[in-house]
């Protein structure tokens, strides 16, 4: 019988290896490293994050992905949106004939194209369970590449469900991450979930945990991002916190104190260990990137670039960190930089739309670079030899 869920790969690591180097890696990076994370160049210096780019999850995704075409060379393969945060690896795939499957606005699949036998690649944020199981029923080869540190999260959640807790989600209720984390409740009759996006969003949650009153507010805010059949005041008596993976940890951890808090206040400290769960879920890559550029941009710096997906909530996390210390641009790729114009096109912290600043480079000697988890070293190889065309400089062999 053909096997038809691949969770541990598809066994050919050693022959998508050099492929995977060829379209990811960067010999430049690596000797940067090599030099303690440090590039002197001319009147420039670059200093690199000491953790930086792609995560151990996000690199196991797009191998995954390799092996699955490497494995099945003549059958239509699919990918659950995509595959990271990363619009290059996404269109790289898509050049190995991998059809990204879009959500439709409501935020559903469209599965009428797929037959049984097709090859369906699960990204890293993991998929809701109606369409995993949907995806079994047809009868696909289901290839996961969820990462681990999404999995503990949907298990924290799950073991809320069962236990009668309501899981408290800090996260995008858009995500896709977070859709497929709150998904897990459903394994659990009367399994309830509501998603709170930021402290300001938390204080709205707490003034209510703490009086029972402003249900419209409530209501308002919550209404679109709760479970089916929500009641505020029968399912927010027990509650267990949780977190997509790629939010910044400090704030998670600070809305799960602020949760305790109010829970304690309504119904006392006495009654807190029966009524409210925190959790042990923070992802350690999104951690260690997010250490290092607070390290980082503890030195001397002129300019932070930090490169990564617009829509990548990790890479917008690593740059709202640092646009609070510097001058920082969040740029997708190394190609927003014009070494003609010298100027820069990046996405400014909290904006929805990219901007444009020439001049950029003035007065500007030492720049700190970082990358989002779902970006690969080559494009901040590439950065960097764009960052110096525009002063006229090249990299030294």
């Amino acid at each position: 019988m053909e096997q038809t869920y691949f969770r541990k790969g598809l066994g050919l690591k050693n022959e998508v290896s050099a492929d995977l180097s060829t379209d990811y890696h960067s010999q430049l990076v690596e000797r940067i490293r090599s030099q303690g994370g440090s590039l002197n160049v001319g009147d420039l210096t670059f200093r690199l994050a000491k953790e930086f780019g792609f995560c151990y999850g996000v690199d196991r995704a797009v191998e995954y992905a390799y092996q699955a075409r490497a494995k099945f060379p003549d059958r239509r393969i699919f990918l659950m949106g995509e595959i990271i945060h990363n619009p290059h690896v996404n269109a790289k795939l898509e050049a190995m004939r991998i059809v990204i499957l879009r959500p439709e606005k409501r935020g559903g699949f469209d599965f009428t194209g797929i037959a049984g036998g097709d090859v369906v690649v699960i990204p890293a944020f993991g998929v809701p369970l109606r369409d995993f199981q949907r995806l079994r029923d047809i009868g696909c080869l289901l290839v996961d590449t969820t990462c681990g540190s999404v999995l503990n999260v949907w298990k924290r959640v799950e073991r809320y469900a069962r236990d009668g807790f309501t899981a408290v989600v800090h996260g995008k209720h858009l995500h896709e991450e977070t859709k497929a984390t709150v998904s897990q409740v459903s394994k659990h009759p009367g399994g309830k979930y509501l998603v709170v996006r930021n402290m300001d969003e938390t204080e709205v949650l707490c003034r209510y945990l703490q009086s029972g009153e402003a249900a419209a507010v409530m209501r308002d805010t919550f209404g679109h991002k709760v479970s089916a059949n929500f009641d505020f005041q029968r399912d927010l008596q027990r509650i267990g916190v949780a977190n997509q993976t790629t939010m910044l940890a400090n704030e998670s951890l600070a809305i799960g104190r602020k949760v305790g808090e109010a829970l304690a206040r309504r119904y006392g400290v006495e009654q807190l260990g029966a009524r409210f769960r925190t959790f042990d879920t923070i992802c350690s890559a999104t951690q260690e990137r997010q250490d290092a550029v607070l390290e980082l941009i503890e030195a001397p710096l002129d300019a932070m670039i930090v490169i990564g997906g617009y829509n990548s909530s990790n890479t917008n996390h690593l740059a709202k960190i640092c646009s609070s210390k510097l001058q920082t641009y969040h740029i997708a790729d190394a190609l927003c930089i014009d070494p003609d114009t010298g100027a820069i096109s990046y996405k400014p912290v909290d904006g929805e739309t990219e901007a444009v600043r020439t001049g950029w480079l003035k007065g500007v000697k030492t720049i700190g670079m970082t990358a989002g988890a779902s970006t690969p070293n080559n494009r901040i190889g590439q950065t960097i030899e764009r960052v110096l065309q525009t002063r006229g400089l090249a990299v030294p062999s």
